[in-house]
């Protein structure tokens, strides 16, 4: 009787570790947040390199998650220039954000995951459904900077 009481406590552990191994599985992968689910406006921005930028990135302001990037796409801008078309879905309470608005693509710590951080401008008109950004930074490529650092390239 009491092996079987040990076993059953054991196996409830079992099942527990396991609970829990998955919730954190779930929680690095970003997987468990369901803010694509929320409403909200879409605004578009080209960039000439994105890094390693992805769909479901973050997009801040100061560090507050402000929407999620839904869609990156390859297109050729007005100067027949190859450049990455990044839509992203802005949640319905950010809405006073000012159209002149500057976005640029920063990283999480020295290796972390890259994400798109705006910084809001002066105008008196917002930002609205299919509004573009028109001030973009690229990603700052850690390779291309060890390269210069290597070559003595300014």
């Amino acid at each position: 009787m009491r092996t079987r009481l040990i076993e059953l406590w054991v196996g409830i552990f079992v099942v527990l570790a396991i609970a829990a191994f998955l919730m954190l599985a779930l929680q690095v992968s970003g997987l468990s947040d369901f803010s694509l689910h929320r409403k909200g406006y879409m605004v578009k921005a080209e960039f000439t390199n994105i890094g390693g930028l992805k769909p479901r990135s973050k997009v801040v302001i100061s560090g507050v998650t402000i929407g999620r990037v839904t869609e990156i796409s390859l297109e050729k801008n007005n100067y027949d220039e190859f450049v990455a078309l990044v839509n992203m879905m802005i949640f319905d309470e950010f809405d006073k954000i000012p159209k002149d608005s500057s976005a640029k693509i920063l990283t999480s710590g020295l290796l972390g995951d890259n994400y798109i951080s705006i910084d809001p401008g002066f105008e008196e008109e917002f930002l609205h459904n299919d509004s573009y950004i028109e001030l973009t930074s690229q990603a700052v490529i850690l390779e291309d900077l060890i390269s210069k650092f290597l070559t003595g390239n300014n």
